[in-house]
């Protein structure tokens, strides 16, 4: 097999790697932005602590349960562990034109986001400690797993498969149930439904989804793990799936009294999510109709979740993992071998068998996240408690957990 440094693909995906990592960040502001004034740094906190958390897990263990060599196609073996072996030789499986150690720190940036968006379930009311210790956990036991089954060499639905560009089942769905499974567990703020809970900060929340966007092209785009045609092809499915989801969010709101500025910013948002899993496979205008169907498809699912009192807080059920479930059956819908040789054809040319394959993934990632999650979550709290003290939540968690303030 013909594996070869190429110096175009290398240094797109070190520019990829960059616009991932500022993905985190990103998530930090368009979440500070959304939470209470005393509640912005404990939010910002909540996510950026990843890059350091999984930055050290990754290496030491973490990308080799994922891309180890795989044991029954259920977790990657110990044969990477403190990056043994991943140095900047190309990799005939992973990396067959950039170095290895590249493709392993372009996942490890995927690994950093995920866990960082299920904070938006329990912000303004978690114990620092235990959202450690949980999230240590949900990476090792939720994350690393799932990322071998879709995408390690050897994994079971990969091999059944599946098709998941950049992260349909592996980062959003998992996120999305993931969250709502911890908010039951954690359930809801003091004076949920009794207190009007206002943003702090808006444009912070903008100024998130902005930068979201950017980095964006990196986390889809560069899972073609090459500078080539499909690397534009998702570049551009994903600018016009968050558009068009964008702009239905916009008439949505519209509609429903006057055209919300978070409104536009969170159907951005829910565009950039539901076409990842298609963007490699499928065409601008296929994107087009995911962002047009994801939008209300999560609009609504908040709507829903509001009616029933449940406070997972920022809505990453909705926004992430409702809107990723279509983008995965949407692969299975439209995506077509013109646009990528190595994918497949969904129903609409002419392979109905991907369709079923697409919506197995999902319930098996739902099923596996929810319940993997849950009992973490159910397990922490009845040991060292998810909550902070009710005091404690009242005067803010930028007070109580880190002795600092967002704003003098």
């Amino acid at each position: 097999m013909n594996v070869q440094i190429n110096a175009g693909d290398t240094a797109w995906i070190l520019v990829c790697c960059s616009l991932v990592l500022m993905m985190t960040p990103a998530l930090a502001f368009f979440y500070g932005g959304m939470v209470r004034r005393k509640n912005v740094l404990s939010t910002l906190t909540l996510s950026y602590v990843f890059m350091a958390l999984i930055g050290v897990q990754w290496v030491l263990y973490g990308y080799s349960l994922a891309f180890g060599n795989s044991i029954n196609g259920l977790i990657g073996g110990l044969n990477f562990l403190g990056f043994i072996g991943v140095d900047a030789q190309p990799n005939e499986v992973y990396a067959k034109t950039i170095p290895h150690n590249l493709f392993a720190a372009f996942q490890m940036m995927f690994a950093v986001i995920t866990p960082a968006l299920i904070t938006g379930a329990f912000v303004e009311r978690i114990k620092f400690k235990s959202f450690l210790l949980f999230s240590l956990l949900w990476a090792t036991l939720v994350y690393d797993p799932l990322c071998h089954w879709v995408w390690g060499n050897g994994g079971w639905l990969k091999e059944m498969g599946v098709l998941d560009f950049a992260g349909g089942t592996v980062v959003h769905i998992a996120a999305g149930f993931s969250a709502l499974a911890f908010a039951l567990v954690i359930g809801p703020r003091r004076g949920y439904g009794n207190v009007t809970v206002e943003p702090s900060n808006i444009p912070l929340t903008v100024l998130g989804t902005g930068l979201l966007w950017v980095g964006w092209f990196g986390f889809n785009a560069g899972s073609a793990l090459a500078a080539n045609g499909t690397a534009v092809n998702a570049l551009l499915t994903t600018n016009t799936s968050a558009a068009t989801a964008g702009l239905v969010w916009m008439l949505l709101t519209w509609l429903d009294g006057r055209p919300s500025t978070l409104g536009i910013a969170t159907g951005m948002v829910v565009g950039l999510a539901a076409v990842t899993p298609a963007s490699g496979f499928v065409t601008p205008l296929a994107a087009m109709v995911i962002g047009a169907v994801a939008a209300p498809l999560s609009y609504y699912t908040m709507r829903f979740r509001d009616r029933r009192k449940l406070d997972e807080s920022l809505d990453v059920w909705a926004c992430h993992g409702m809107a990723s479930t279509w983008g995965m059956i949407a692969t299975g819908l439209f995506a077509t071998v013109a646009v990528n040789a190595d994918g497949a054809d969904g129903l609409f040319f002419g392979n109905p068998g991907q369709l079923s394959i697409q919506i197995f993934a999902v319930l098996v990632t739902i099923a596996f996240s929810f319940g993997m999650t849950y009992v973490l979550a159910k397990a922490l709290n009845m040991s060292i408690g998810l909550r902070v003290s009710p005091m404690e939540e009242e005067v803010g968690l930028d007070i109580s957990s880190h002795g600092e303030r967002s704003y003098s």
